[in-house]
C-alpha cells in the first residue's frame, strides 16, 4: 500500500499549493491563472518596480518554493509535478508577467530538468526583450568530483542573498552577482536513515537497518556512502568534515540545519546541539533552524549548509522577510545555565532496629520479587509486559536498604515516608509515583495521629485522587481498596487478604480498563486476565496473612 494521504493524484500539487497560500500568515501569496497544469504562485504585492527573483523546480520539497515568496525573498514560483521540473511554458510566462524595466534572475538548482527548462524559457524572454539572467546552484559536496553537483538547500541562502540585495533597490548585475558568490559560499550534504514515499508507488528499505545512508539526494537518489551507525556525533561529525572544507577553516560561518521531511523535533534538537558542540564549528556564528526548509517528501534524514560569511552575507541572513518558510538567523552564544543549589526533598529520618518490623517488610520484598515473572507475563497480555520487573526493582531496593540497616524500621510513620520516596527513584514510570503518594500520604496521617488501617485508607484516597482511577476501573486499586476497607472494619489479617484476592479476581471479568495503558485494549484483549497490578497486591496480603 502507498504511504500518502491524497485525494486524486493528477489534483495533489495544485491542491497543495492552494492550502499553502490559504495558510500564509502574511496573506501575500496569489495564483497567476495563465492556464491549466502551469503552476506560478507569486507575490500578491509585486509592483514590477524591483529586479524579479523567480525560482521553482519539482514539488515535493516544501515549504521550498512557494515558502520562500514575499518581501526580502522570491518574487514567485514555478511548480512542477512531484520531482519533476516545470515546464519552459511555465517558466517563460512567469518571467513575461513578472518582470519590468529592473529585469529578472532565475534562481535554478543544478538538475539537466531545472536547467534546460528554465534556460530555454530565459532564451526565449531575451528574445521577447526582457532583461534575464540565470545563476545555476550546485551546492551539493557528497560527490566532490561530479563536475554537476546538485543544487539542494543550500539554495535557500542563495534566494536570502538575492532577495536582500533586490529588495534594497540594486541592478539586475549587482543581484546576479550577489547571487553567484553566495552560490560559491555554499556547502551541502545530506544523510537520511529511509528514503521518502512517492504518492501511489511503493517504496523499498534501501537503507539497512542501524545505517545511514551518507550524501544523497533530495529526490530519493542513493547516497554515496552507507555508515553503519546512526550515532548523532559520529553522523554529524562526517557531515561538518565534508561541508567545512571549501575556504579556510577561520572564517566565520554559517550552518542550515535542514529536516529532509521525516525527522521528529528531538532528533533535530540533538543533532542541532551536536554540530553546534562539533569542534569543527568553533568558527560558527549564526544558527538557521533546524526546521524543513527544502524536504524530500517524507524522507527520513536531514541536510547540513555551510555558507562562509562575508559582510554582505551576514547582512541578508538576518534581514526580516515577509514568507512563510523561512527561520530567524539565530546568534550563537555559549550555553550559560542558572546555577541554583539542589533542594533535597528526602524525608529526614534515622535508621533504627525492630525485628518484627523487619520481618514484615522482607515478606513483602520477597513475594513482589518471587512474583516477577508471573507478574510480567500477565502484563505482556494487557499492558507492555514490565509490571512484575517495576515492583520487583522497588522491592529489592527495600529489601537491601533493610538488610543494610538503613531504615528507621521502629518509626512506622518515617518507614513508610522513606518507602514512598524510594518507590518514587527507582520504580519509574506511573507505577512508581503512584505507590509513593500512597506511601507518603499514609505517613503524614499515621505522623497526625491516625491508626494504620485509616492512614492506608488516606493514602489511597490520594493514589485515586491523583491517579485518576476508581474501583472498577480495573487497576491495583480493585483489589487494595477492598483489603484496605476490611483493615478498617476491623477484620482478621486473613480476611483482608481474601478481599484483596476477590477484588483481583474480579478484574478479569472486567471488560473494559479505564486507567493504564490497558485502557486502550479492547474487551477481547482484556477478558479473562487479571489486572498485573491487583494480582500483585493480593499476593502481597495473602504473604502477609501466611506469614
Amino acid at each position: 500500500m502507498t504511504r500518502f494521504v491524497m485525494n486524486k493524484k493528477d489534483d495533489l500539487v495544485d491542491s497543495a499549493l492552494d492550502g499553502m497560500i490559504y495558510a500564509s500568515p502574511w496573506e501575500n501569496l496569489v495564483r497567476l491563472a495563465v492556464a491549466p497544469r502551469i503552476r506560478i504562485v507569486m507575490r500578491k504585492d509585486w509592483k514590477k518596480q524591483q529586479v524579479a527573483l523567480i525560482s521553482g523546480g519539482g514539488s515535493g520539497h516544501e515549504p521550498a518554493h512557494v515558502g520562500f515568496i514575499g518581501k526580502g525573498m522570491l518574487t514567485a514560483a514555478v511548480c512542477g509535478d512531484v520531482f519533476a521540473s516545470p515546464s519552459v511554458d511555465a517558466v517563460y510566462n512567469a518571467i513575461i508577467n513578472l518582470t519590468g524595466e529592473a529585469g529578472c534572475l532565475l534562481i535554478v538548482k543544478n538538475y539537466t530538468g531545472d536547467r534546460l527548462n528554465f534556460g530555454l524559457a530565459a532564451e526565449k524572454a531575451r528574445k521577447a526583450g526582457f532583461k534575464v539572467n540565470m545563476v545555476i546552484v550546485g551546492d551539493d559536496v557528497a560527490l566532490p568530483e561530479n563536475p554537476q553537483p546538485r543544487g539542494v538547500a543550500g539554495t535557500l541562502l542563495v534566494h536570502k542573498v538575492a532577495g536582500f540585495v533586490a529588495e534594497r533597490g540594486d541592478d539586475l548585475a549587482a543581484v546576479t552577482g550577489a547571487a553567484e558568490s553566495a552560490s560559491q559560499a555554499i556547502s551541502t550534504m545530506g544523510v537520511a536513515l529511509s528514503s521518502c514515499h512517492l504518492p501511489d508507488e511503493q517504496t523499498a528499505q534501501r537503507v539497512p537497518e542501524g545505517s545511514v545512508e551518507m550524501g544523497l539526494g533530495i529526490h530519493g537518489e542513493p547516497g554515496v556512502d552507507v555508515l553503519k551507525t546512526q550515532n548523532s556525533e559520529q553522523i554529524v561529525q562526517h557531515l561538518l568534515e565534508k561541508v567545512m572544507q571549501k575556504g579556510d577553516a577561520q572564517q566565520p560561518r554559517a550552518l542550515l540545519v535542514n529536516n529532509l521531511g521525516g525527522m521528529s523535533a528531538l532528533e533535530m534538537s540533538l543533532v542541532t546541539r551536536d554540530l553546534i558542540a562539533s569542534p569543527l564549528s568553533q568558527q560558527v556564528n549564526y544558527l538557521i533552524g533546524p526546521a524543513p526548509l527544502m524536504t524530500a517528501l517524507d524522507m527520513k534524514g536531514f541536510s547540513v549548509t555551510s555558507m562562509i560569511l562575508t559582510p554582505l552575507f551576514e547582512q541578508a541572513i538576518c534581514a526580516p522577510v515577509e514568507v512563510t518558510g523561512w527561520v530567524n538567523a539565530v546568534r550563537l552564544s555559549a550555553l550559560q545555565p542558572v546555577t541554583a543549589k539542589k533542594q533535597v526533598t528526602e524525608h529526614p529520618a534515622t535508621p533504627s532496629e525492630n525485628p518484627a518490623v523487619a520481618r514484615i517488610v522482607n515478606i513483602l520484598c520477597e513475594t513482589l520479587i518471587a512474583c516477577e515473572s508471573e507478574l510480567n507475563q500477565l502484563d505482556a497480555q494487557v499492558g507492555d509486559g514490565d509490571t512484575g520487573s517495576t515492583f520487583a526493582a522497588g522491592a529489592r531496593q527495600i529489601q537491601r536498604e533493610c538488610a543494610d540497616n538503613q531504615l528507621p524500621l521502629n518509626a512506622l510513620p518515617d518507614l513508610l515516608a522513606v518507602t514512598g520516596e524510594r518507590l518514587a527513584t527507582v520504580m519509574g514510570g506511573s507505577s512508581g509515583v503512584l505507590m509513593a503518594i500512597f506511601f507518603t500520604a499514609a505517613a503524614q496521617q499515621l505522623a497526625a495521629g491516625e491508626a494504620l488501617p485509616s492512614a492506608l485508607q488516606q493514602g489511597l484516597e490520594k493514589m485515586k485522587q491523583y491517579g485518576g482511577a476508581q474501583l472498577g476501573d480495573r487497576t491495583l486499586i480493585d483489589a487494595l481498596q477492598p483489603a484496605i476497607e476490611a483493615m478498617v472494619a476491623g477484620k482478621s489479617l486473613a480476611e483482608v487478604a481474601e478481599a484483596a484476592q476477590q477484588g483481583s479476581e474480579a478484574t478479569a471479568s472486567m471488560g473494559q480498563a479505564k486507567a493504564g495503558r490497558s485502557s486502550y485494549l479492547n474487551s477481547d484483549n482484556l477478558n479473562g486476565v487479571p489486572d498485573p497490578g491487583a494480582v500483585a497486591v493480593a499476593r502481597v496480603f495473602a504473604a502477609l496473612s501466611n506469614g
